[in-house]
Formats: structure tokens, C-alpha cells, sequence
């Protein structure tokens, strides 16, 4: 079988246009880890190496002797994160985010043929391999986002909010509202290896109609 790629096989969720578009998300697999902070700080990093090593753990799972059913070879997807902030910070929110008062769900997802029980397993081999504390927070989640606004950034994380707002005159164009504040972004450059003006990042909200 030939070795799956994102990139190629699934373009619609990670290669959409510069301008806003409309998508419909089915059930995803995900490892998931939770944090709060400014992911400028050095400990972010961590969270990223975690999330990595289990992604990985499953694709070499093989040479492991540990070959789930309809196992099939792949690229290893791309971060993602869902970025929120907290309360007390909305409720003086003055149009300038405090990056130490996000809240991130960082993940990485999973193919099909990962069940929760195989995931259980590679968890627990990686906390055996490697001595990474923030295993004990990871979980494995199945996430439906359904109807979303999408499009793709080409720039600096600090532009993002231009982008956002193209995001959300699509939805008034179109009778849409947005669901939340919570916003996705799926990062297909990697910032320590990449010009700041040549990042690439996917931007998504869930949307619903008016």
C-alpha cells in the first residue's frame, strides 16, 4: 500500500486557499494535552516533545512488535493547537492578549486504525521509554468540529488577528455566526526552521448558521 500523506491525500483540511472558505469536519483522533501560558516560554516546548513522541511511537509501533490491525504507513500529522483565554483575562479583555493568560489544548492527530486501547498502550510504552512527566497528562480523544470557516495564514502568528477578521466578514457575508472564541490553528511550518513572513498556518473556527 502506498505510504499516506496529508499534504496530498487530504488537501482539504490542510491545504485550504488564502481567502476564507467553508469546510465540514467528520470524528478525528487526537493525542491531546492541556496547558496555560505564553508558548513563547520555554516550557511550551515540552508539551510539543510529548505530544511528538507518542505520534511517532505509533508510527514505528511496527518495528516495535506492536502492529495494530489495518496498520497502514503514513506521514505523522501536523500540531494543532485550540486556543482560549482565561476567564478573568476575557472579562477585562481590552483588544490586547496577554499571551500568559492563554489556555491551549495542543494535539496531534491520529489515523483511523489507532483504537483507545492501542493508544492506552503506546502511552504507557513511552512512559516506560522515555522519561517525559507530562505523559501523565495526555489523553486520547475522538473531536467532531463539524461546519468551520478555514483559510490559510502565510505570515507571522503575531498578523494572525487580519486573518481572523477575514474569517469573520465570510460569516457575515455568508449568514453565518461564529460558535466561540475558541479558534484551532494547524501549524505545517515549523517556526525555528522558517522565516516568520513564510509561516504556514491553518486557521479555523466552528461557525453555525444565523
Amino acid at each position: 500500500m502506498q505510504k499516506q500523506n496529508y499534504r496530498k491525500d487530504q488537501k482539504q483540511y490542510y491545504q485550504p486557499g488564502i481567502k476564507p472558505g467553508l469546510i465540514t469536519l467528520p470524528s478525528l483522533k487526537f493525542f491531546i494535552i492541556q496547558g496555560q501560558g505564553n508558548p513563547n516560554d520555554e516550557f511550551f516546548g515540552d508539551y510539543i516533545q510529548v505530544l511528538y513522541a507518542l505520534s511517532y511511537a505509533v508510527k514505528m509501533s511496527p518495528r516495535q512488535g506492536k502492529t495494530p490491525e489495518g496498520y497502514f504507513d503514513y506521514t505523522v500529522f501536523p500540531l494543532e493547537g485550540v486556543w482560549d483565554i482565561l476567564d478573568e483575562a476575557k472579562a477585562d479583555f481590552t483588544g490586547t492578549i496577554d499571551k500568559n493568560t492563554l489556555i491551549f489544548n495542543l494535539m496531534i492527530r491520529q489515523p483511523d486504525f489507532v483504537s483507545i486501547e492501542f493508544a492506552a498502550e503506546i502511552i504507557e510504552h513511552t512512559k516506560y521509554k522515555k522519561k517525559l512527566p507530562l505523559l501523565e497528562k495526555v489523553k486520547f480523544e475522538s473531536i467532531e468540529e463539524g461546519m468551520c470557516v478555514q483559510m490559510m495564514h502565510i505570515g507571522p502568528f503575531d498578523d494572525e488577528p487580519q486573518s481572523f477578521q477575514k474569517m469573520e466578514d465570510f460569516n457575515s457575508e455568508h449568514g453565518l455566526k461564529r460558535i466561540s472564541k475558541l479558534h484551532r490553528e494547524i501549524y505545517l511550518s515549523d517556526p525555528r526552521k522558517t522565516a516568520p513572513e513564510k509561516l504556514r498556518t491553518v486557521l479555523r473556527f466552528q461557525s453555525e448558521k444565523i
